[in-house]
Parts: structure tokens; sequence; C-alpha cells
């Protein structure tokens, strides 16, 4: 649950103005809608959703600051749906779905914003179906480290092909820009937002293949004890590094394009004797070899090191297998590989 707001010389200005219009009524709230552009609409929506529980205290400090005669009567608690419900009854319903699926993606004013807030495995994922003259304007306008990490995620040929555009790229002209940034909200920020909504125990799942090994033994464990079904579902939608034996060979093959050598030498030394024998099968004879000789020189690696490998990796494999790019089969008989 987000933690009460009860400071108000930390508030915001877009969060004063959130925490306001939540306090209005919807008749009131619309009035003030109806004279705001998108812009404005996508802001303060993005506030009122993410504010939380509000104390009364502060509730009525703010209506003190707007006239002194006025003051609020109790606590409000800000959400994506107590939002989309407000939006629903003050615009139309189209807009709203509109500006409800950019503010549950990532956090950001501008669409160049928000694709910073974008995990790089999946804008890589998305970008490499693109033309190369697109991705290079989209490289040219997120941060240069950003960019660096998407690109090292892109095929090499696709990426040295972005890259030479990107050399011979002058001023891109405003028109082919916002042709870009509507491709990008229309196809990729609605489903990555359309996507947000999971869950709660595909949620836990997630968080819980991010501990590691011990405190999420515990948790489980725990969890065991106070909810059993709950506690299987989530260990049925873990992803761990030993499920990457249930990967078939092609997609073995191509997360072996995306990791680091290094990284994968210390996820192995604590894999299974399944998950190293596919990866050395998928590998050539000399590059096994080498793989073998760097993690025999390694000697002893600690057990913290070793699972930050493997979360690593599983994340990189994680985005391609649920685009459908690596096939995962699933622990039924139902779900086998068959060659």
């Amino acid at each position: 649950m987000a933690r009460v707001k009860d400071d108000y010389r930390n508030l915001t200005g877009p969060q004063k103005a959130a925490i306001f219009m939540l306090a209005l009524s919807e008749e009131q709230a619309g009035k003030l809608f109806e004279m705001m552009d998108d812009e404005e609409i996508r802001e303060l929506s993005q506030n009122m959703a993410n504010l939380g529980t509000i104390s009364a205290a502060v509730v009525e400090r703010l209506f003190v600051e707007f006239a002194d005669q006025l003051s609020s009567a109790g606590s409000l608690v800000g959400t994506y749906d107590s939002t989309e419900r407000l939006l629903t009854k003050t615009i139309g319903k189209e807009r709203v779905d509109q500006i409800m699926e950019e503010i549950r993606g990532p956090a950001g004013r501008t669409m160049w914003d928000k694709l910073g807030n974008v995990n790089e495995a999946v804008l890589a994922n998305y970008l490499k179906n693109e033309y190369p003259q697109t991705v290079a304007v989209v490289m040219s306008k997120i941060k240069p480290d950003h960019a660096a990490r998407v690109l090292a995620l892109l095929p090499e040929n696709f990426a040295m092909e972005v890259i030479m555009r990107m050399l011979r790229m002058e001023t891109v002209q405003k028109d082919i820009l916002d042709h870009v940034e509507r491709t990008l909200r229309t196809e990729f920020m609605t489903n990555l937002a359309r996507t947000a909504r999971r869950d709660s125990h595909e949620m836990m799942a997630d968080i819980f293949n991010n501990l590691d090994r011990s405190t999420e033994n515990r948790f489980l464990t725990a969890l065991e004890e106070r909810n059993r079904e709950s506690a299987d579902r989530i260990k049925q939608l873990m992803f761990t590094f030993d499920d990457l034996a249930r990967i078939d060979a092609a997609g073995i093959q191509t997360l072996l394009r995306q990791v680091e050598k290094d990284q994968l030498a210390t996820a192995l030394k604590g894999a299974s004797e399944a998950v190293k024998d596919l990866f050395f099968k998928n590998m050539s004879e000399r590059a096994g070899k080498m793989m073998k000789e760097d993690m025999e020189a390694m000697g002893a690696v600690r057990l913290r090191e070793v699972d930050e490998a493997q979360a690593n990796i599983v994340a990189t494999a994680k985005a391609p297998a649920d685009t459908g790019e690596i096939v995962i089969a699933g622990s039924g008989e139902e779900d086998e590989l068959v060659y």
C-alpha cells in the first residue's frame, strides 16, 4: 500500500493540482478538464494515479492555501482506477482509454522521456522489426547511455546499418519526427501499457525472480504457511535460470547472441547439468571449449555473483519469450516440444 503523504512541504505543484482535482466534485472537475489540452490532462492524470493515500491534514492545508475559508472533510486515495472513473464521466471514453494507456506505461512527460524508462531489452526487441532509419531517429532522441544498451542488443548487421544512418543523419524534419512519435505512441506504448495491467500473482512472481536465492526461499516458505495456493501459483509463474532448459535450441542460440560471455560463464558455474549441457550443445566446439576453460580459470565464485549473473540472463530471455521469438516449453506433457 502506498505510504500516506503527510508532509505538505514535499508536495510538488502537479501533485497539489492532482489532490485538488480529486477533492472536487465530478461536475467541477469535468469543467476544469474541458479547459485543458491533452498534454495537461496526461500530466495531471499521471500525478492523480500515483498519489496513493493523502492524509486529511494535507488536503486541508492545500485548501487553506487556495482559500482561507475552505477545508477538506476527509482523506483521499488516488489510484489508476479512481482516476479512470473520474475521467470517464467528464470526457469521452476513447480519449480516456488513450490517456490511461499512456499513464499506465512508463513515466515521462514526452515520448522520448517515456522511452528512456523502457527496459533496453524490450525496446530493442520492438525496434529490430522497424526500418533502420526509424531506429536511427529513435536512437538520436534518447539518452546516449540508454541508446548504447539498446544498440548492443540489436542484431549486429542491423545495428551497423542503424549506426551508418545515424552518421549520415542531418536535422530530422518535424513531420518525420511527428510520424515516428505517433507510431511509437499508437503501436509500442499502447501495447506496453496494456501488458502493465497484470494479475497480482504475476507481479509477485516477477519480484520473487529478482530476489537472491536465500531470500526467495525464505519468503516462499513463509508464504506457503499462510497461503499455500498463492505460493504454488507464484512458483508456477516464476521463471528461473533452470527453466532455460525448457527453451528450444533456436531460442538458446538467440540467447547466446545477446548475453555477455563472461556473464554466462559465471551463471553456468551454478547451473544444473541439464542447463549446462543445453548451452554447450548449442555452441561451436571451439566456443564451448573456451567457455569451459574460462569457467575453470574463475575458481570459486561467490553465490551472490552467480545469482546476479543468472538473474540478468533470465531478464534478457524474458522479453523475446514474451513475444514468441524464444519458445519455452511448459511443464506438462501438452507443452513438450516434438522434433
